[in-house]
């Protein structure tokens, strides 16, 4: 646990740099552990500070780890940042399962209010889903929902909204190759997200991704949705092409029809008491800074201990954003094998990426830097808290089903529309994301908890923050602040509104992966 000094935090014993929680003087002199030094320059909040002298080549080590390597000479007190300090090469021990933690006690008896399902699953929210096959359909799914507006919803007050989700793809791409396996696997995972209560499905009629592919290949026919308890016959019908109707218009007033016409049934869902371990907790972090690591992201990771605890699911994406972190899930990994999949993940990332001239450590984002973070390693440990300290009880692909307990991990990009996407089509039903330098994120059909890194960002942005974990910096128990935001989850997950629901956001973000060339 970090020890909080007058100005800085020293995260661990181990650590040659310590951070600084508010901005400092140049000349001033700080406690730093056992030691006070001098300040060589000005310092901003979220920035290193050098506890001792770094020679050139010399691992610079934060939270134990190392972060990289000392590219200029670098004295006690001195800022330590991209001017003298870069990634670099350095082996990793995976120690594969060897460090497996035991389960959790279980933590029993905790509930929240949510929509169980004719498949078993529970939402936590209940949309009502028209899902493009392809971007020349999204005008048409895009014209229908914004038929369906609140004064219109107003009859149905168990229904939270009729959402289009579009996407730039669909065609242009090899038929059953990478990219069609996971739009179908994305666009299939939010038809039968347990936060859908019904669905349509628009396609053009020509393209590349057909929707007869999308059915067989995702079995919709046989998903509970807005026609539950019916024929699967009847459930086919919840599809239409355009161009096999007719155009535009007559689309837009035949899908128009079918929406009035599922909209009763979607509002017969009621929530009622469903245990904890219904929670399916995508983890993400966005706009990252210098305090992510030390206040919401452990925060965070307290909060999806507590999810496993009860017997749920914490989800952990963001594959760029692992690197250099991972050989601490690695050894947490519930089987040798679990582990190797996630080293296989890492390899493709590395070899992804260079295929494009580009490489895992072009990170961290500029805003990222501007608030304190130098390399990826720094970045991903940071990260990587999130996940708590349960054991890694399996590895997916992008927008794969989830349906493993515990903590898992998704293959996923970094950006965070593309991520949280993928996470969501997984299964996730609830959305925790930190931001340092403010990320305003809404996610449908799942809500989104945004949880500011300091109390300064939570005031500054208040219309979008849900969450302030700033108190951390101040001494407050990383413990104490999990343990409320396990609470928010909860009350999240049984209806309260997230900022961003309140301010109608989450119809843009959906994202799924575009992997592969443009045809």
């Amino acid at each position: 646990m970090p020890s909080a000094q007058r100005d800085v935090i020293l995260l661990h014993p181990d650590d040659n740099v310590c951070v600084a929680i508010r901005p400092i003087a140049a000349g001033a002199t700080i406690a730093c552990g056992p030691r006070d030094m001098r300040l060589l320059g000005s310092i901003k909040a979220g920035h290193k500070i050098a506890t001792r002298h770094l020679a050139v080549g010399r691992t610079v080590i934060k939270y134990g780890q190392v972060i990289g390597f000392a590219t200029a000479d670098i004295q006690a007190g001195d800022w330590v940042h991209s001017h003298n300090l870069a990634a670099g090469e350095f082996q990793r021990d995976y120690a594969r399962a060897e460090h497996t933690p035991a389960a959790p006690a279980p933590l029993v008896g905790r509930t929240f209010a949510g929509y169980r399902r004719g498949s078993g699953r529970v939402g936590t929210r209940n949309y009502l889903a028209i899902i493009s096959t392809v971007n020349c359909s999204a005008a048409v799914s895009k014209m229908v929902a914004a038929k369906f507006t609140p004064e219109v919803l107003a009859k149905f007050p168990n229904v939270d909204g009729v959402v289009a989700f579009t996407h730039p793809g669909g065609c242009g791409m090899q038929y059953d190759g990478q990219h069609h396996q996971i739009l179908s696997r994305t666009l299939g995972g939010i038809a039968r997200h347990p936060n859908i209560g019904g669905y349509l499905i628009i396609g053009l009629g020509c393209e590349v991704g057909t929707i007869g592919y999308l059915l067989e290949d995702q079995k919709l026919v046989q998903i509970e949705g807005a026609t539950s308890g019916q024929s699967a016959n009847v459930r086919r019908s919840l599809v239409m092409s355009m161009q096999d109707i007719g155009g535009t218009l007559k689309t837009v007033a035949a899908a128009t029809a079918a929406v009035q016409e599922m909209l009763p049934r979607v509002n017969q869902f009621r929530r009622e008491s469903v245990p904890a371990s219904e929670i399916v907790l995508a983890l993400k972090c966005g706009g990252s800074d210098g305090n992510s690591g030390i206040t919401a992201n452990p925060a965070l990771g307290v909060a999806s201990d507590r999810i496993v605890a009860c017997g749920g699911t914490a989800m952990l994406g963001e594959t760029p954003e692992i690197y250099g972190a991972e050989q601490l899930l690695t050894r947490r990994a519930r089987t040798p094998e679990v582990a190797d999949k996630l080293i296989a993940r890492i390899a493709w990332w590395q070899q992804h990426t260079a295929f494009f001239g580009a490489s895992l450590d072009n990170n961290p984002s500029p805003g990222n830097k501007e608030g304190g973070l130098t390399t990826i390693y720094e970045k991903s440990l940071g990260a990587v808290a999130k996940a708590g300290s349960t054991a890694m009880n399996d590895v997916y692909l992008y927008a794969e089903p989830v349906t493993a307990k515990g903590l898992v991990v998704m293959d996923t990009p970094g950006f965070d529309p593309v991520c949280v996407t993928g996470m969501v089509a997984g299964g996730a039903n609830v959305v925790v994301f930190t931001t340092g330098r403010g990320s305003c994120f809404g996610c449908k059909p799942a809500p989104s908890i945004k949880v500011a890194t300091h109390t300064a960002l939570y005031q500054r942005m208040i219309d979008d923050m849900d969450f302030d974990a700033g108190p951390i910096l101040q001494g407050a128990a990383i413990d104490a602040v999990g343990q409320q935001l396990f609470e928010e989850i909860l009350a999240v997950a049984s209806g309260k509104k997230t900022k961003s629901e309140l301010l109608g956001l989450g119809d843009d973000e959906f994202a799924p992966w575009h992997l592969g060339p443009t045809l």
